[in-house]
C-alpha cells in the first residue's frame, strides 16, 4: 500500500483514547547477527552452528550471537570462545556492522509497508515496539495474524526467523516477548493484565522482568520481594522509600499497567545533550600509551562537534585499570572557553587525565564526554584568543569533514593515529566497537 494512501486511510479511523485498550506488537529478530551470516551463506539458523565473533581476538573474544541452534543446545550469546564446548563443530563470522544494519533498514521497509512511522518505535537494531491499534481495523485482521504476516514476510524475503510479544501495553507486549513467547511453538506470546497476573505474577527469577537488573533485585530481595506478586502486594512506603520516585514504575509494571505510548517516546525531548566516546584497549596500556588514546578519542569527538554545529564547555573523563581491585578514576573539567576546536579542549582534556590517572597502573578502559552542549552560536572565547586562528581552524575542520565522508573516515589521519598504540585507524573500521565488515 503507498505511504500516502496508508496514511489517508488511518485519518479515516476513530483514533481510540488513550484509556481505551491498545494492542502492542513487539517483534524481535532471533540470534539477528548470527541468523544474518546464515542468510549470507544460505544456511537455515535452526540448523547451523555458527558463531559471530572476531577471531583475531583470540579464543577469549566475545560472541556477539549465536545460532538458534547453538542455543537450543546450551550455548548462551555473548559468550566467549573459549566457554564453546571443544567437541563442537561451529562455522565463525567475522562481524559484519553494515550489513546488519543494511537488514535493519530492510526489516523497518517491511514494516512501513503496513504501518505508519509514527506508530512504530526502533528500541534496537533488531526489536521494534508497533502500536497495531487502527491497523486491525483498517485490514480487518486478528492480532495474531497480522504478527504473524510480518514475521512471515521477513522470513520470506530475508530469511530472518522472529518472535514477537502481543499485550494490551508496551509493557506487557514486551514481557510476551522476553518470558511468554520463550514457552509457545510459534514463538508468540499475547498479555493482558488479567492473563499476566493469572500466569507470571509468581514467575522467577524475577530479573526475567523488563527492566529488573541484578541491582533492583537485590534491593528488592532485602525487602522480601521476589516475585511480581510480592512486589504488587508489598507497602510502597517502603518502596518508595527505597527506590524514590522510581518506586512508581516499578509497582505499575507490578499490576501489568504502562501509560507510556509510542507517541510519548517520539515526542520526548532529552533536556541535555552530551556527545562521548569509550573503548576497552587491545591489552593493558601504561600511561603515556593510554593519554595518546585519549587524545585521538577527543579528535574524533571535536570532530562529531563541528559536524552537528555543537560546542561544549566541560569534558568528563573515564579511566578503568587493568586490575579489578583498583578502583575506576573518573572527573570533569571547565573549558576556558565554549567551544569544538581540538587544540583547545584537548590541553584540558589531558591536563585532566593526568590528574586522574594513577600512573603506577596499567590502564584498560578509557572514555570521555563532552558535557552541556550547545548550539554553535553560543561559542564563547576569552580576550586573549586569538579569532583570526579560529577561523583558520574552523575552515580547516570543515575540509576534513568533507574528505571523510566522500571517502571515509582514514582518508584523513593526524600523524598521532600512526604510533605504535594507537587505535584510531582500526576503530574507523568499526560500527559500534565491532567490524563494520568494510575493508
Amino acid at each position: 500500500m503507498e505511504r500516502n494512501r496508508l496514511s489517508e486511510n488511518l485519518d479515516m479511523i476513530d483514533k481510540p483514547q488513550q484509556e481505551e485498550k491498545r494492542v502492542y506488537f513487539v517483534i524481535d529478530m532471533k540470534s539477528f547477527f548470527a541468523s544474518v551470516e546464515c542468510s549470507e551463506r544460505g544456511l537455515d539458523p535452526f540448523k547451523t552452528n555458527l558463531v559471530v565473533a572476531d577471531p583475531a581476538r583470540g579464543e577469549g573474544g566475545i560472541c556477539l550471537a549465536v545460532s538458534p541452534k547453538m542455543k537450543a543446545e546450551g550455548v548462551p550469546n555473548r559468550c566467549r570462545l573459549y566457554e564453546i564446548p571443544k567437541h563442537m563443530e561451529y562455522i565463525i563470522a567475522k562481524p559484519q556492522m553494515k550489513k546488519y544494519i543494511d537488514y535493519a533498514a530492510e526489516i523497518y521497509g517491511i514494516y512501513l509497508k503496513y504501518i505508519d512511522k509514527r506508530d512504530i518505535h526502533v528500541y534496537s537494531i533488531d526489536e521494534c515496539f508497533i502500536d497495531a491499534t487502527d491497523y486491525l481495523k483498517l485490514y480487518k485482521i486478528k492480532a495474531k495474524d497480522f504478527a504473524i504476516k510480518l514475521m512471515n514476510e521477513i522470513d520470506e524475503k530475508l530469511h530472518i526467523p522472529s518472535s514477537a510479544g502481543i499485550g494490551t501495553n508496551m509493557y506487557l507486549a514486551k514481557i510476551a516477548l522476553d518470558i511468554t513467547a520463550k514457552r509457545t511453538p510459534d514463538h508468540i506470546g499475547w498479555l493482558t493484565e488479567a492473563k499476566y497476573k493469572e500466569t507470571l505474577w509468581h514467575h522467577t527469577p524475577i530479573t526475567d522482568f523488563w527492566q529488573i537488573s541484578t541491582g533492583t533485585a537485590n534491593r528488592l530481595q532485602k525487602l522480601g520481594i521476589h516475585s511480581m506478586f510480592d512486589l504488587a502486594h508489598a507497602d510502597e512506603e517502603s518502596i518508595y522509600s527505597t527506590f524514590g520516585i522510581n518506586a512508581e514504575l516499578l509497582i505499575d509494571h507490578a499490576w501489568g499497567r504502562e501509560s507510556c505510548l509510542i507517541s510519548d517516546i517520539k515526542n520526548y525531548k532529552q533536556k541535555s545533550k552530551s556527545i562521548g566516546h569509550s573503548q576497552i584497549l587491545p591489552y593493558n596500556y601504561d600511561y603515556q600509551s593510554a593519554r595518546l588514546v585519549l587524545s585521538e578519542m577527543i579528535q574524533t569527538g571535536c570532530y562529531e562537534l563541528a559536524k552537528y554545529h555543537y560546542v561544549t564547555s566541560s569534558v568528563y573523563i573515564y579511566i578503568g585499570y587493568g586490575d579489578k581491585e583498583t578502583k575506576s578514576s573518573k572527573g570533569t573539567a571547565r573549558l576556558n572557553a565554549t567551544t569544538n576546536l581540538y587544540k583547545i579542549i584537548v590541553g584540558t582534556a589531558e591536563a585532566l587525565f593526568d590528574k586522574l590517572a594513577d600512573k603506577r597502573k596499567m590502564i584498560r578502559r578509557i572514555g570521555f564526554e563532552f558535557l552541556n552542549l550547545q548550539n554553535e552560536s553560543s561559542e564563547q572565547y576569552d580576550f586573549f584568543t586569538d579569532l583570526g586562528k579560529v577561523k583558520k581552524e574552523k575552515r580547516l575542520v570543515k575540509s576534513v569533514i568533507d574528505i571523510q565522508k566522500k571517502f571515509g573516515k582514514n582518508a584523513v589521519l593526524k600523524g598521532i593515529d600512526l604510533e605504535k598504540d594507537a587505535t584510531q585507524i582500526e576503530r574507523n573500521k568499526m560500527i559500534g566497537g565491532h567490524s563494520s565488515g568494510e575493508s
